[in-house]
């Protein structure tokens, strides 16, 4: 490895995605994040049905009828002179299949956690899947602008429930319609939610004691001896910040926010780009480690996606790039069959909108325009490198459906239709061994919902 230019911008990558437990407010928090990046002018929470302002990273038109994320996005934006790409995974267990192979994609996960709930089935079983990689995992408690649960009781509930250290970053001080602000250990200082209640201030220092000024209106305040005992019991009886715990996953650093009212937001992520990891080696089915700095390009699909556009009836290969450098036109060898390809159609996303890429490089997800070429799990390389990466995980379906074109005249695009669902892996297909009728198998219910709702739209 000898091309400083090449390491410094992979460096500079934050590839992440956002797990939770439907409705824990992972899109939101998503659209904030994109608002602090620049990528979009507005937030536009899931729940916008009436306003049209519909969440940018839901844009598969059942997810915006019926707000829930049944893809997963990819979103890129900067911020901070890192280049930061974000995975939003669908949170509903019938897509865990999608979400899993997600989680492959990327170098680090942000747990988002309800106050009012805690620790949701979905969100385990996503956070064991996480912690199986070894990868950071960064937590977020979200919805303070609501009544929720003791803080204190969040974090035993987490270390208990997934076996994991933590260490809060930050903690609230109220919640709900009594929620003042952020008490931030991490930084030393206070954020408050209402500025305009305490000299129009957001963030104030603390002394070298953790101390607010004397004459500072928020010390009459009962909560604030409050947090002050409990950061103490936190400092004394918990764990100690440690980075390399955190780079390994045994450790999460805790962060409390709203994301709706966007509170917390901003201090998440100016943290989450300075403690999360750069893009690192990705393992081969060999056992050998392919580094983000070899020169020669790699990657793997993860995701085939169609109709992203229905006006054009493409279909996109989703690609993690493990190594090297990408540029427009270049020509790769695609593993499994050893056959040529010229990579001239590439793009990069923010969800639906997309724009041509020139230049990509190691932790960046680019979409391979797709005539047929490609299945979940392919390995792309170029030149000599001849890397095969791990197989991604395959699910087995526990619900079956038989399905039949109602129009024989229609036989044709049916048989296409069902093809293109079952090679971007939304469900499994068979054969009955006599009539050679088709059954689909789907992981759960709303897959195949979501099959029909597809089939008859796109």
């Amino acid at each position: 490895m000898n091309n400083p230019e090449l390491k410094q911008q992979v460096d500079n990558r934050r590839t992440f995605a956002i797990i939770s437990h439907p409705d824990a407010g992972k899109t939101t928090i998503t659209e904030q994040l994109l608002l602090f990046g620049g990528a979009i002018r507005q937030a536009g929470t899931v729940k916008g049905k009436k306003t049209g302002n519909f969440a940018k990273s839901d844009w598969m038109e059942i997810e915006k009828q019926r707000g829930i994320s049944v893809t997963s996005s990819v979103m890129q934006f900067d911020y901070q002179g890192k280049r930061v790409n974000i995975l939003d995974t669908p949170g509903h267990e019938d897509f865990s299949e999608d979400t899993y192979r997600t989680l492959m994609a990327v170098d680090s996960a942000v747990m988002v956690i309800d106050s009012a709930k805690g620790i949701e089935a979905q969100t385990k079983k996503l956070f064991q899947v996480v912690k199986k990689r070894g990868i950071p995992i960064f937590t977020f408690i979200n919805k303070l602008d609501r009544d929720g649960r003791e803080p204190l009781e969040l974090l035993e509930e987490l270390e208990e429930l997934l076996d994991i250290e933590s260490y809060p970053m930050n903690w609230p001080i109220g919640m709900g319609k009594g929620l003042e602000g952020l008490y931030d250990i991490y930084h030393n200082r206070v954020e408050f939610y209402r500025p305009e209640n305490y000299q129009d201030e957001r963030l104030v220092e603390l002394d070298e004691d953790g101390l607010l000024p004397e004459n500072h209106p928020l010390t009459e305040n009962s909560l604030y001896e409050q947090v002050l005992e409990e950061v103490e019991l936190i400092k004394e009886a918990g764990d100690a910040f440690n980075q390399e715990k955190i780079a390994r996953g045994d450790q999460t650093p805790v962060f409390f926010g709203s994301a709706l009212t966007n509170f917390g937001v901003q201090t998440f992520l100016e943290t989450f780009v300075e403690l999360a990891p750069a893009p690192y080696g990705h393992k081969t089915q060999d056992d050998q480690m392919v580094s983000p700095y070899e020169e020669e390009f790699s990657g793997f699909v993860f995701k085939i996606q169609a109709n992203m556009n229905p006006a054009h009836r493409d279909r996109i290969a989703f690609v993690r790039i493990c190594s090297g450098t990408f540029e427009r036109g270049m020509d790769v060898c695609l593993e499994r069959t050893n056959k040529k390809l010229k990579l001239s159609n590439v793009t990069q996303f923010m969800a639906d909108s997309r724009e041509n890429v020139e230049k990509a490089v190691a932790g960046d997800i680019i979409g391979v325009y797709d005539t047929g070429n490609y299945q979940i799990g392919d390995t792309l390389f170029e030149g000599k490198l001849k890397v095969a990466y791990e197989e991604l995980p395959s699910f087995t379906p526990e619900l079956f459906m038989k399905v039949t074109a109602k129009n024989v005249m229609k036989q044709k695009s049916f048989h296409k239709g069902i093809y293109q669902l079952v090679q971007e892996g939304a469900i499994q297909l068979y054969k009955t061994y006599l009539t050679e009728e088709y059954i689909i198998g789907a992981v759960g219910q709303l897959q195949f919902e979501v099959f029909q709702y597809r089939m008859l739209n796109e």
